[in-house]
């Protein structure tokens, strides 16, 4: 049980389909995979999907995927636990349990409403990501337009970040403007992460951050989760090779620092084929990195820069 992930979609497959359990499933993360993989906590995204959005508005949707999860914890409680902090994590380890954080994916839930984080932190969310792909009432996605890049979060946006702060939620970046980024870098009261994001210089997609955010985040003692998207890793890629998730990470270690780097695989929302196929090839990974990385240094972009920032937040 060494390693935290920080981000998944899995909640929305098994919302869609019924007949689909978190123990056992053909997705990239199952309770079988993780407990294979050796999984320590992983942060379980309520993604607001626009497809969803389509027939539902955001709050319906977190509802309907929040009574999934927790119907799932509760039918899996012996092999995995809610976690709301660090103390958390390490007591359900110590009975030879797994963790999961709940997050949601694009503020658009919070609806312009701050008393509504306080319901979503009353139901165990620690951790949202601030936008997605659209524009909402909290700031601007990431975009190819400079301009629109540039753009920074809304007055509402401020007011999340304050409360977020206040509750003890992680900030999330990952999908945010640049503009956004600097916002939160400079007014957050606490370090912030980019769940699933990688290095822009390696692979230049909008989602990806530029060096100097890498420093931002680690001059802030912040943390970065390694997508493993092929697309984010490689231009065009339609395949996620071990080798570019490694360059990512090594790169990204020496602009943000060791501490500041981790993992958020993207697991369930990416739709190419990956070299470790799911969760459960998380060990060819880790050997992959061994032969670049001190143990003590892969412990913590496994698991210890984590468990920092969710002690130092939550």
């Amino acid at each position: 049980m060494r390693l935290i992930d920080l981000h998944c979609d899995t909640l929305l497959n098994l919302y869609r389909d019924n007949n689909c359990g978190l123990f056992d499933n053909s997705g990239h993360i199952s309770l079988k995979k993780m407990q294979q993989g050796g999984a320590l906590a992983q942060f379980f995204a309520v993604y607001i999907s626009r497809n969803e959005m389509k027939t539902m508005d955001p709050y319906e949707i977190f509802q309907g995927v929040y009574e999934v999860y927790q119907k799932e914890m509760k039918k899996n409680k012996d092999v995995i636990l809610p976690a709301y902090c660090a103390d958390d994590v390490e007591k359900n380890q110590s009975s030879g349990k797994m963790s999961a954080f709940l997050s949601i994916e694009d503020g658009v839930a919070v609806s312009n409403k701050t008393e509504r984080l306080v319901e979503f932190y009353e139901k165990g969310v620690r951790l949202i990501t601030l936008t997605w792909n659209f524009e909402n009432e909290i700031g601007f996605p990431c975009s190819k337009d400079e301009k629109a890049h540039r753009l920074g979060l809304k007055p509402f946006g401020f007011d999340v970040l304050d409360e977020m702060n206040r509750l003890g939620m992680l900030v999330d970046v990952s999908h945010l403007s640049e503009g956004g980024f600097y916002d939160v870098a400079k007014y957050s009261k606490k370090p912030f992460v980019a769940s699933h994001s990688c290095a822009r210089a390696l692979c230049n997609h909008q989602r990806n951050l530029s060096d100097e955010q890498l420093k931002v985040i680690g001059d802030k003692g912040g943390l970065v989760g390694v997508n493993f998207c092929a697309g984010f890793l490689r231009e065009g890629a339609e395949y996620s090779a071990i080798e570019d998730i490694v360059s990512h990470t090594v790169y990204m270690a020496d602009k943000a620092g060791v501490e500041s780097i981790g993992f958020g695989s993207d697991f369930d929302g990416i739709e190419d084929e990956l070299e470790m196929k799911d969760y459960a090839g998380y060990p060819i990974l880790l050997d992959a990195l061994s032969k670049h990385f001190s143990q003590a240094q892969l412990d913590k972009i496994c698991k210890d820069n984590a468990m920092r920032i969710i002690k130092d937040c939550l």
